[in-house]
C-alpha cells in the first residue's frame, strides 16, 4: 500500500484561519485512546486522518490546489477535511454555504461523497446540528453529512458514544439513523479493523441501532480498509450471526461507489467488495446508481434516504438467494 507523503509546503494561515487551523498531531488516533494494533491498520487510520487534516488546514491556508498532491487514494479524505473547513468557514461568517458550494463544483466534484461527509464533520466541530447549508445540493445525497457529524462528534467523544452508548440530544429522530451509520465509521476506526472487537461492541448496543452501526462498518472497511481477507470474512460472520450480513453488505456497496466516482479503486478496497458484498465492485456500485434512480427525481426526505438503502440491500439479497 503507498504511503501518504505530505511534506509542510502550505503556507501559514492568516486572520481568523491562523485560529481554526489544525494541528497535524490530531491526527493520530492514539491521544484519543483508540485500541492501534502495530502495522497496516494503525497506518491506514492515521493516514486518512492525517489527510483530512491536510485538506482541512489547505482550505485554511487557501491552498485548496495542494490537495491534488496526495496520492489517489489519500485524496477524498484531504477533499473531506477541505469541505469541513468550508463549512466552518461558512458557519461562522454566515455565507450560506457559499464555499461549501464551490468546493463541490470545482476541486470536489468528483469527491462529493466525501464533501458531504466533510460537511456534517464541520457542523459538529462547532456543536451545531448538521442542517442543509449547500445551496443546490444534492437533495438526497445532503443526509450524508449527518454521517460526518456522527463521525466526528463521536471521535470527539469517544468515552460517551462508544463506551456510554449515547446520542446527542440535539439531532431529531430522523437523524438518529443517520448519525449511527457515522458512528458505525468510527467504530472501525476505534478497534482498529478488529472483526471480534467490532462484534462486540456493537452487540452491546441496543438491537433497534445496530442495523446502521453495521452499515457504517461495512462502509469503512471498504473505504478505508484496514483488514486482510481473513479478517473480512470473519466480519462478515459477525455482522450475520448478528442478522445484519445485507446491512454490511449495503455499506460496502455505498462505499464502492464513491471510491469509483473519485477515481480508481485502492486494492484494499478490491480486496474487500467481493467479500463484504459479495459481488464484482462495479455491480456492487450498479445498486446503490439504481436504487437511486428507482426513487426519482424528487427523492430528499430521510424516508427516501432510508429507501435508497434498502433497495440497494434488495439487490443483494436477490444475489444472494440464488
Amino acid at each position: 500500500m503507498d504511503q501518504v507523503r505530505i511534506e509542510p509546503t502550505l503556507s501559514p494561515a492568516r486572520g481568523l484561519r491562523r485560529f481554526l487551523a489544525k494541528d497535524p498531531s490530531e491526527s493520530d488516533l492514539g491521544r484519543r485512546r483508540f485500541r492501534l494494533r502495530p502495522g497496516a491498520p494503525r497506518t491506514v487510520f492515521t493516514d486518512s486522518e492525517q489527510s483530512y487534516v491536510f485538506g482541512f488546514n489547505a482550505v485554511m491556508s487557501r491552498e485548496v490546489e495542494k490537495i491534488e498532491d496526495l496520492s489517489p487514494e489519500q485524496r477524498p479524505f484531504g477533499h473531506e477535511g477541505a469541505a469541513a473547513a468550508c463549512t466552518v468557514l461558512d458557519l461562522l461568517t454566515l455565507t450560506r454555504g457559499r464555499r461549501l458550494h464551490e468546493l463541490l463544483a470545482g476541486p470536489a466534484q468528483h469527491h462529493r461523497h466525501a464533501a458531504y461527509v466533510g460537511a456534517g464533520r464541520g457542523y459538529a466541530l462547532l456543536r451545531l446540528r448538521p442542517v442543509w447549508g449547500a445551496r443546490r445540493a444534492h437533495p438526497l445525497m445532503r443526509w450524508l453529512a449527518v454521517d460526518g457529524f456522527g463521525f466526528q462528534w463521536s471521535l470527539s467523544r469517544a468515552d460517551r458514544m462508544v463506551g456510554r452508548r449515547s446520542m446527542p440530544d440535539l439531532l431529531t429522530r430522523a437523524h438518529c439513523a443517520v448519525f449511527d451509520q457515522g458512528l458505525g465509521r468510527l467504530l472501525w476506526y476505534h478497534d482498529c479493523a478488529s472483526p471480534d472487537d467490532v462484534g462486540a461492541r456493537i452487540a452491546a448496543f441496543p438491537a433497534s441501532r445496530r442495523a446502521d452501526l453495521w452499515s457504517g462498518v461495512g462502509f469503512a472497511a471498504t473505504y478505508t480498509g484496514g483488514a486482510d481477507s481473513d479478517e473480512l470474512w470473519w466480519l462478515t460472520e459477525h455482522a450475520g450471526a448478528d442478522g445484519f450480513r445485507a446491512h454490511l453488505a449495503q455499506g460496502c456497496a455505498f462505499a464502492v461507489a464513491a471510491r469509483l466516482r473519485s477515481g480508481a479503486l485502492p486494492d484494499h478496497a478490491r480486496l474487500a467488495v467481493p467479500i463484504l458484498a459479495d459481488a464484482a465492485p462495479d455491480e456492487a456500485a450498479a445498486w446503490t446508481d439504481q436504487a437511486l434512480l428507482a426513487l426519482g427525481h424528487d427523492a430528499h426526505t430521510h424516508e427516501d434516504f432510508q429507501r435508497w438503502q434498502a433497495h440497494t440491500r434488495r439487490s443483494w439479497n436477490r444475489r444472494h438467494r440464488r
